[in-house]
């Protein structure tokens, strides 16, 4: 359905008009994933503020620029910002909706319902149409009202239980775990959706819900846990640790082979600790696993890092060194696969992001539009749905746009 120009290589979405109601994490990072590949994305926000993450970034309120956390999570998508609480915005985004042939939202349930946005009422006129939606916890149920977030989700999956502090406190993931990995599965039920669509002509609804998604993520410990009701703590079950050397850290994965502790302290030219009887073996080395890295730690701690790595390495011991955020960005191995990503947006010039990790053999490259400034499509939008000049400034003076 979408009018989008073709460019010189045809990505594989070209084509596919999405109109994206979401905000945040959770919803943008699916659709962007699309728009990467070719889908015509429409984003409508809020004409004051759009998007809640434009407002998160507190050191963009200090420089009078854009949100680094919205401009990470929105390239390729066009904004468009009507005012839905209103009659005639509400409209609009109706339209659009029975033009496109996905519509993604990240609405509490049922508000989609009271917009007339839902896929019941959209399906009646674009039965083609693909709903997406998601929720924090499921779009019915005991918490069907709750507001849903990833550190809320962490904690209910059990996530933050077994990811505990040496007292025994239980931690959350400074990183959206849950919002990332529900974006990605979000838009893979899209893309099968698409696919299904193609055999049969009709669209459907996919849902995905942050709880669900983090306890998909420990599918192992969850099986070990209802079949032999047994914890599962990779850390505590095997000699994986960080260790500080001469100026550093490196990570340590002493596993998958016999006596991987004997190989390492070889490796470090230090005695073998393995020897003693009290650290004989796997079960023995975990029971004392505070000695065992106590005495592993003065061999680490002779050498650099990078001393440490070629003697690890040259004992075929698994290992990397720890980086920082920046310093794994500009890491030769980041830099070979090409994973940052360089755009040119209209208010910073030329920054960099991460690109789109999925690579297919026969597309060279993702689509590159910026993210997009508020509002800043909302004239070219209207315009290719018929509303004229004067139409346009009528919907401006009444607060639409």
């Amino acid at each position: 359905m979408s009018q989008q120009s073709t460019t010189a290589q045809a990505l594989p979405l070209q084509g596919i008009r999405i109109l994206d109601l979401t905000q945040v994490m959770f919803g943008p990072i699916a659709t962007q994933v699309l728009g990467d590949f070719g889908a015509e994305i429409i984003k409508i926000e809020k004409p004051k503020g759009g998007d809640l993450s434009r407002g998160y970034d507190h050191f963009a309120k200090e420089d009078g620029g854009e949100s680094a956390y919205f401009m990470a999570m929105n390239r390729n998508k066009r904004s468009l910002a009507i005012d839905l609480t209103k009659p005639q915005g509400l409209a609009i985004a109706k339209q659009i909706a029975l033009q496109s042939d996905v519509l993604v939202h990240n609405f509490r349930p049922n508000v989609v319902e009271r917009l007339g946005l839902d896929y019941d009422t959209l399906a009646k006129e674009n039965p083609r149409l693909i709903h997406a939606s998601g929720s924090g916890f499921g779009d019915s149920g005991p918490l069907v009202h709750k507001g849903g977030q990833d550190l809320l989700a962490q904690a209910l999956s059990g996530i933050a239980f077994r990811n505990t502090d040496p007292s025994g406190q239980p931690q959350l993931f400074p990183t959206a775990l849950g919002d990332y990995s529900a974006g990605m599965i979000l838009a893979q039920g899209i893309m099968l959706a698409l696919f299904q669509r193609e055999r049969t002509g009709v669209g459907q609804k996919v849902k995905v819900n942050l709880l669900d998604t983090l306890l998909a993520m420990q599918q192992q410990e969850v099986t070990q846990l209802l079949l032999r009701n047994q914890e599962t703590n990779w850390l505590k079950q095997n000699p994986m640790w960080i260790f500080r050397t001469e100026d550093g850290h490196v990570v340590l994965v002493a596993a998958y082979r016999p006596n991987p502790i004997s190989d390492l302290c070889h490796a470090l030219e230090i005695d073998d600790i393995t020897v003693q009887p009290a650290f004989a073996n796997l079960a023995e080395q975990m029971k004392r696993r505070d000695e065992l890295y106590a005495y592993l730690s003065k061999g680490f701690a002779k050498y650099t890092t990078q001393e440490c790595l070629k003697r690890l390495d040259d004992a075929d011991l698994l290992c990397a060194p720890v980086l920082s955020l920046g310093e794994a960005t500009r890491h030769p191995q980041v830099v070979h696969n090409k994973t940052m990503l360089e755009l040119d947006h209209p208010h910073h010039g030329a920054f960099e992001t991460v690109g789109n990790v999925l690579r297919l053999s026969n597309v060279e490259s993702i689509a590159k539009r910026s993210p997009p400034m508020l509002g800043q499509h909302t004239e070219e939008i209207l315009e290719s749905l018929g509303y004229g000049a004067d139409k346009r400034e009528e919907l401006r003076a009444a607060g639409i746009l």
